[in-house]
Parts: structure tokens; C-alpha cells; sequence
């Protein structure tokens, strides 16, 4: 097998732009992740990459042979870690890194649960936030315009897998929006007329509107909420971080649910 050593290579070249900017991956409809277990999620959820690029030295490497062995091999591309270290967005330059088609926006059912994001700027957070949607059952996120792009590299590893399992909807106006979600929306603030989580029957789908880091919901989509809610705290911290607000919330969701069934 051929091995590509040069970051100037199309191909290589290709990638390091896509790493860089949402601009150009929204252009291509193309993402890259790196990592074994991302390709190993993306290869779970019967998402198969367009081309999956791999150091030399990996081959040899039981996981990696194993990960290998599902695909064909013409989308399997050897690469010198000289090439990769100059275009990754990774201080290691050993991972494997794929190509992949960013896939079609379903549909949005306005009757099921989701959790819809306002402005939230840190990768970090959106990617723990999706893996906690995930985790508690949620299978549809909406992230309006402000977000950080929901395919970038940081919210790819934060994500941890996540986004090839729930339904992805990003870019969109939340007025526009509200008008095709039919469950009630509960947006969280720390406000005199929020009630507290646990308070909240939460047995039927729900909407969960958490916003900005510093400066939380919008005081447009409060206006527009069907409830706001806090969570109850009994120490001298004012707030949680969003990401661990909404596992918060969305575990409580889930424990209502379990104990009701």
C-alpha cells in the first residue's frame, strides 16, 4: 500500500481545511473525526466513511486490524504521521482519522422529547451535553445559529460517539422553530417565577431549552417557554455549567420515567 508523506497532498490538504472550518464543512458536507472509538461509533450506527486514513505503524494493531476489517479496502488510506501531525487538531498525530458525508437533517417531530440549545459557544459543553441527551433517551437536538458548529473536532471528542446516534438539527431559528414543537417547552433560569426540577412531572415528552453560559435563555424565548425551571441548590454556588444543568435535568426526566413504568 501506498503511503501518503506529505501535508501537501490534496487529500491531506482536504482534511486540514475541513478540521479548521465550519465554513468548509458546511461548503462539503463533509466532517473528520479522529480517534478509534469514534470510527468504531460511526461504524456501529451503520454510518461507513468515505475514507479512512491510518499510520503506518497501526496496521499491526489488534483494534485497529479489527476496526480495519469492516471496511473495504479501497477506503482505507496509509499515511505517514509526519503528514497527519501537520493537519491534526490532535497533539498526538498517531489516531486514526476518517472522512465522512455529514448526514441528511431528518425530519423534526414536533410530538417527541428533545433538548434545543440557545447560543452555547463552548465545544466542550455541546458535545457533553449530546452524550447526555443519548444517554437518557433523547433522541433529538436543536441548536440554533449562536451554537458552535456541532461538527467541529472539539465537540466530535466531547461528543464521544453521540452524534451518530441522535437526530441533529443545527442552524435553526428557534422562533420559527417554537411554532412546530407541540410538547411543553421548559426552559431553565434562574428566575422568580421558576419552579423547581423537582417539582416538574415529567412524564410526557418534553422540550428542554438551555441556553448561553453567561448569560443563560434569551429573554425572547423565556417569553415564548411554557415553564421555567430551576435547580434546587444548597450551597453557595449561584449556577451549574449548562452542560451539567442539563444532565441534571434530563436524568431527573429519565428517573421519573423509570419509576413510573
Amino acid at each position: 500500500m501506498n503511503t501518503l508523506s506529505s501535508a501537501q497532498n490534496p487529500a491531506l490538504k482536504h482534511l486540514a481545511k475541513l478540521l479548521q472550518s465550519g465554513r468548509a464543512r458546511r461548503q462539503h458536507g463533509q466532517a473528520v473525526f479522529e480517534g478509534v472509538h469514534l470510527l468504531s461509533a460511526c461504524l456501529d450506527s451503520g454510518i461507513r466513511p468515505l475514507k479512512v486514513y491510518v499510520p503506518a505503524h497501526r496496521f499491526s494493531q489488534p483494534e485497529t486490524s479489527a476496526l480495519l476489517a469492516r471496511l473495504a479496502a479501497n477506503d482505507v488510506v496509509q499515511v505517514g504521521g509526519e503528514a497527519l501531525q501537520k493537519i491534526t487538531s490532535l497533539t498526538d498525530a498517531e489516531e486514526i482519522t476518517a472522512l465522512i458525508a455529514l448526514p441528511p437533517v431528518p425530519a423534526f417531530d414536533g410530538g417527541a422529547d428533545c433538548v434545543v440549545l440557545e447560543r452555547i459557544q463552548d465545544p466542550g459543553n455541546i458535545g457533553t451535553i449530546l452524550r447526555s441527551a443519548a444517554a437518557a433517551g433523547v433522541k433529538q437536538v436543536v441548536l440554533d445559529k449562536g451554537c458552535a458548529d456541532i461538527w467541529s473536532p472539539k465537540v466530535l471528542r466531547a461528543g464521544m460517539g453521540a452524534h451518530f446516534l441522535l437526530q441533529l438539527h443545527s442552524g435553526v431559528d428557534l422562533p420559527a422553530w417554537r411554532q412546530h414543537c407541540r410538547v411543553p417547552l421548559l426552559a431553565t433560569a434562574l428566575h422568580t417565577d421558576s419552579i423547581s426540577l423537582y417539582d416538574c412531572r415529567l412524564s410526557a415528552p418534553t422540550a428542554w431549552l438551555f441556553g448561553n453560559e453567561g448569560s443563560g435563555v434569551s429573554p425572547a424565548m423565556q417569553e415564548v417557554a411554557d415553564g421555567l425551571v430551576h435547580i434546587p441548590m444548597l450551597g453557595a454556588t449561584e449556577s451549574l455549567n449548562v452542560a451539567m444543568a442539563a444532565t441534571v435535568c434530563l436524568f431527573e426526566q429519565m428517573r421519573q420515567r423509570m419509576a413510573a413504568a
